[in-house]
């Protein structure tokens, strides 16, 4: 075994591993960032405007901007959210923007690894060993190292070999075809907004969703219910939407975890991060931003640890990352819960979202990632409008 020592190995080269690993390499560590080839996560690709500006992103990754988004109800009823003065929603595609990631994080010292995370051992030497294959059934390599970042996904195999519960994470699996489309249908699709659909024929538990990406779009469903259909629903959106003729450029799917983790380290040498940590939004089910998020704190706080050989630091990562938007993933988690229920609640709720309180606070939250609090007039009258929904007292518009 070779006797290269790093100060972190990251498993996993999405948007939370190649910040976590950018940002290390930055700081002066040695690091590794191991991944697998060819892997690409199901998802809608939308990031807001304040990315760009938190982690340097270049808006020439973007392959859409979004000014408004489409609810649609189980009825059939939509209501329109136009983004206004205040941003946009960016899309990016995945296979193109995880690149530029590891990319970047290469370009900054990390050094790159494609190979399929296994298992850790340990010895009597100091740190972890991680061992990896670099082709299916070949020998394993092994690469010792102070700290272990597991940021290999939802069910990530780092996080179940080390932290306790972590198989235990609940799970939205989602699906979705990227397909080449036009600038319009006339059976409603367009281009430049996105749609996001709650009916239960699409999604017992979730929504559906028709995200633009310029000359593409993202077609998507969600659940977590067994035997559902993913595929059957994307094929009916699509006869919808008149997109069942576009060329499908490619399928893929994968769990989305839709809560934290209650512990994101093993105490010794083992940290996770983005999706291994469970920090997908509930309700909305948005992750990008979040993961790089989550492994910009993973790695300020890998950084600490291998400054003072502590353990006891590692719990930093989870407390600074709930400090900053727990209460946000709290709402979120209840919304989803009462919301999604059944169609009969999914049509109250399409129905609140056409209040122009809700759209201006919702869209002002998402730009800045934060629960707004500047309007408290505004934040009563959709208190109210709420309670009225949540008792059935406000008739739903149709």
């Amino acid at each position: 075994m070779s006797e290269t020592v790093y100060d972190v190995v990251v498993v996993g080269g999405g948007p939370s591993g190649a910040t976590a690993a950018c940002d290390l390499a930055r700081a002066g560590r040695k690091v590794m960032l191991l991944d697998r080839a060819g892997r690409i996560k199901p998802c809608g690709g939308a990031v807001p405007p304040r990315l760009l500006e938190d982690f340097a992103v270049p808006e020439s990754l973007l392959v859409a901007k979004a000014k408004s988004a489409r609810m649609v109800a189980p009825s059939g009823r939509a209501v329109d959210m136009p983004v206004g003065e205040i941003g946009f929603v960016g899309m990016v595609d995945r296979d193109e923007f995880d690149e530029w990631l590891r990319s970047r994080a290469a370009a900054a010292g990390a050094v790159r690894q494609t190979g399929t995370f296994d298992h850790i051992e340990r010895d009597a030497g100091a740190g972890a060993i991680v061992c990896f294959r670099t082709e299916r059934g070949g020998d394993f390599q092994r690469v010792r190292t102070k700290l272990v970042i597991g940021a290999d996904g939802a069910r990530s195999a780092v996080a179940r070999e080390n932290i306790k519960d972590a198989e235990k994470m609940r799970c939205v699996f989602a699906y979705h075809e990227v397909i080449a489309v036009p600038e319009s249908t006339p059976q409603g699709f367009d281009g430049s907004r996105c749609d996001v659909l709650y009916q239960g024929h699409l999604s017992p538990d979730f929504y559906a969703w028709v995200f633009p990406h310029g000359e593409q779009a993202s077609v998507g469903v969600g659940s977590a219910h067994k035997g559902f259909s993913l595929r059957g629903a994307v094929e009916t959106m699509r006869e919808d939407m008149g997109l069942d003729s576009c060329e499908t450029v490619r399928c893929e799917g994968a769990p989305i975890p839709m809560k934290p983790l209650k512990k994101w380290d093993n105490g010794r040498d083992v940290l996770v991060a983005g999706d291994a940590a469970g920090v997908v939004a509930p309700a909305s089910g948005e992750g990008i931003y979040y993961a790089m998020t989550c492994g910009r704190i993973a790695a300020q706080t890998a950084d600490e640890f291998v400054r003072t050989a502590n353990p006891a630091v590692l719990k930093k990562a989870r407390k600074a990352f709930m400090k900053e938007h727990g209460r946000v993933f709290w709402v979120l988690g209840i919304m989803q819960h009462f919301w999604y229920s059944s169609d009969k609640r999914r049509e109250r709720f399409v129905d609140m979202c056409d209040d122009k309180d809700v759209q201006q606070l919702t869209w002002q939250a998402y730009m800045n990632k934060r629960l707004v609090r500047a309007k408290p007039m505004a934040h009563l009258r959709i208190f109210l409008k709420d309670t009225a929904h949540l008792l059935g007292l406000k008739p739903v518009a149709r």
